[in-house]
Formats: structure tokens, C-alpha cells, sequence
């Protein structure tokens, strides 16, 4: 899903990059606000883990490739603005020193991302909790908010390519949606697997305040 230089009209990687830089300005002000001494450690190993797994790309139509997000489970862990800094942090170094990702698209994948795959599916994983209490709800939340969390960050870069006169949105979407429905299911699995497993062995891990 990882949008490279190119591939973005200017007005279209120029407005997300403002976008995503205003978003994250106010996440890191309100992060460093929040953020206990519990939470460093715990984005470190969250980081490492999202960052090996999204390495694993699957090609798609577009220019563009598929892979685990991971946004959701970090923002049950920590919450969706410390989550979303995290995200855009993997983003950065793998556009850098890895060339997955462009720079000039950045802000486009980490709107997609880190914004649409951390911060709105953290709401959609608190409003399936409302709805099933417990530990049930939050292993539902979590596997139902991962899953639609990736398919809309795909069909959002779907729309940014069609914007930019890349790829018409018949092709884009489509190809971007379909393959990320079944990535979605896997991203789900693992997700409700993680959470599953802390809820049994590090329960307090899953009660840091979120942020």
C-alpha cells in the first residue's frame, strides 16, 4: 500500500503531507503530555513489530503493494495519537532507507496508514466495545476495527492515485480493495491472536492509559 515518488499529482502528495503534519504536530503535543514511563518500552517492541511485518509486501495493481498495517493493535495498546506517531515513524525510515514508500508521497501513506488505519480504526474498535462488554468486545473490536481499517486505508490510496490521474479508479480500486479484503482477514487474525494472548499473560498491558 506504500504509494512511491511519482505517483501523486503535486496538489494531491502536497495537501496530504499538510494534512498529515498538522495531525501529527498535535499527537506528539498531546503525547508528551500523556506518555508514562510504562508506554516507552511498549512502543518500542510494538514498533519493531509492525515494522518487520509490514516489510512483507505483496505487489498490486497501481504501482502500489499490499502488506499488514498494524495501526489497530497499536492504538489498543497505547491509543490512537501515540499509535499514529509510531506509525508515522515506521513510515519514515522505511521511505528512507529502505525506498518502500516514497518521500514526497509520505504524507499520502501516512494519512492512509497511520491516520485512517490508527486513529479511525480505534474509534471503530471503541464503538464495537460498546456494543460487547469484557474481554470479548475487545478481541472482536479489535479483529472487526483491523479489518476495515485496512480495506478503507486501501480504497483512500485507491482514490488518491485516481485523483492524481495514475490509475483510473475502475482499476485502482478494485485492485487495491480486493487484495487488501484478504489482508484484512489475516491483519484480524493476528491481531485478535496478539491481544488474546496479552489478555492472558499481560492483562495490565492492555489498562495504560491511552493516549
Amino acid at each position: 500500500m506504500h504509494i512511491p515518488d511519482g505517483f501523486l499529482s503535486v496538489a494531491v502528495w502536497a495537501s496530504l503531507w499538510v494534512v498529515a503534519m498538522l495531525i501529527l504536530v498535535v499527537a506528539v503535543w498531546r503525547t508528551n503530555k500523556k506518555l508514562g514511563d510504562r508506554h516507552v518500552p511498549l512502543l518500542g517492541v510494538l514498533a519493531a513489530f509492525i515494522f518487520a511485518a509490514q516489510m512483507l509486501n505483496v505487489p498490486v495493481a497501481g504501482g502500489t503493494s499490499g502488506h499488514m498495517l498494524g495501526g489497530v493493535l497499536i492504538a489498543v495498546f497505547v491509543g490512537p495519537l501515540a499509535g499514529s506517531i509510531v506509525m508515522g515513524s515506521i513510515f519514515g525510515v522505511q521511505a528512507i532507507f529502505f525506498q518502500d514508500g516514497g518521500i514526497t508521497t509520505m504524507g499520502a501513506n501516512i494519512i492512509n496508514m497511520g491516520l485512517i488505519g490508527t486513529i479511525l480504526g480505534y474509534f471503530i474498535y471503541q464503538s464495537v466495545k460498546k456494543v460487547v462488554k469484557g474481554d470479548r468486545g475487545m478481541i472482536i473490536g479489535a479483529g472487526v476495527a483491523a479489518w476495515i481499517a485496512v480495506v478503507l486505508a486501501s480504497a483512500a490510496c485507491a482514490f488518491e492515485l485516481a485523483a492524481s490521474g495514475t490509475s483510473p479508479l475502475g482499476i485502482a480500486l478494485p485492485a487495491m480493495v480486493g487484495i487488501h479484503v484478504i489482508i484484512g482477514i489475516i491483519e484480524a487474525a493476528i491481531t485478535i491472536a496478539v491481544i488474546s494472548f496479552v489478555l492472558k499473560t499481560r492483562a495490565d498491558l492492555l489498562k495504560l492509559p491511552k493516549i
